[in-house]
């Protein structure tokens, strides 16, 4: 495992600390375009995630990419998460990943 350049988790609100560097996130998919999908984040933010994603999505991805803007990833991994999904414990675990205890997950 390559833990040169971890992905920091994140979720809408917290993208915007990471601008330029490796995050993941999980989304709810609202709509998907060729190139490009549109999510709720965990927080209900959206996000645009932009790059191809699996065809067809399920209604929950997680994407590993470059934070663009403070609302947009450039994806590099796409994985399918499934139709149902806790978004609830994955924000608690992107609070946790940036807050007090960051140091136990980069």
């Amino acid at each position: 495992m390559d833990t040169s350049n971890p992905a920091a988790f994140v979720n809408g609100g917290l993208l915007r600390m990471h601008l330029g560097r490796k995050v993941r996130a999980v989304i709810q998919v609202i709509r998907s375009d060729v190139g490009s999908v549109i999510g709720k984040s965990t927080d209900d933010s959206q996000i645009i995630v932009k790059g191809s994603p699996p065809i067809p999505p399920t209604n929950y991805v997680e994407v590993i990419g470059v934070a663009e803007t403070d609302n947009s990833i450039r994806a590099e991994i796409w994985t399918n998460f499934g139709d149902t999904f806790d978004m609830s414990s994955y924000d608690q675990l992107c609070q946790l990943a940036n807050g007090e205890f960051k140091h136990l997950f980069l």
